[in-house]
């Protein structure tokens, strides 16, 4: 299957659950060594009452099934997760292009110090990382890395 056959939408209400479920299934594949702070139903939950009604959501869609999603906050870009499938196919290189044209003044963002791949990737788009942390600010309590974008950087 090649990017044509995708597309790329705002989510809605609907969308919330199966977002959900690209969410988990992309955060164990990614991050097997993170604890998560929330059981399955708690981020259910949080996706349908709290991050689509509230935040900027998009997700990818192919052959009617939601492969990606995006979620902007503001100047954040709070969530970019990937059915695990769907890596290295260029759907993260088109939500990076997504959100870049939604915020063209700048993102900002936090990764896991372990998700080796989320930095080069990100640095791969322009991102440069401003701030190391031990991991106390995150639910997770895992070190992470703030990275941010500015368009002439």
């Amino acid at each position: 299957m090649n990017s044509t056959e995708l597309v790329f939408r705002r989510a809605d209400d609907s969308d919330a659950a199966d977002i959900a479920d690209v969410w988990l299934r992309s955060f164990t594949a990614a991050l097997p060594t993170v604890r998560r702070a929330h059981g399955d139903d708690e981020v259910r939950i949080w996706f349908s009452y709290v991050v689509v009604p509230q935040c900027e959501t998009w997700v990818a869609v192919a052959e009617g099934s939601v492969i990606g999603l995006l979620v902007l906050d503001g100047e954040e870009l709070e969530q970019l997760y990937l059915d695990p499938s769907w890596r290295g196919r260029g759907v993260g290189d088109r939500f990076m292009d997504l959100a870049k044209q939604q915020r063209p003044d700048g993102l900002g963002l936090w990764t896991f110090q372990v998700n080796g791949p989320a930095q080069r990737f990100y640095e791969r788009h322009g991102f440069i990382a401003v701030e190391h942390t031990d991991g106390l600010r995150n639910e997770e309590h895992e070190p992470d890395v703030r990275y941010t974008w500015q368009p002439h950087e």
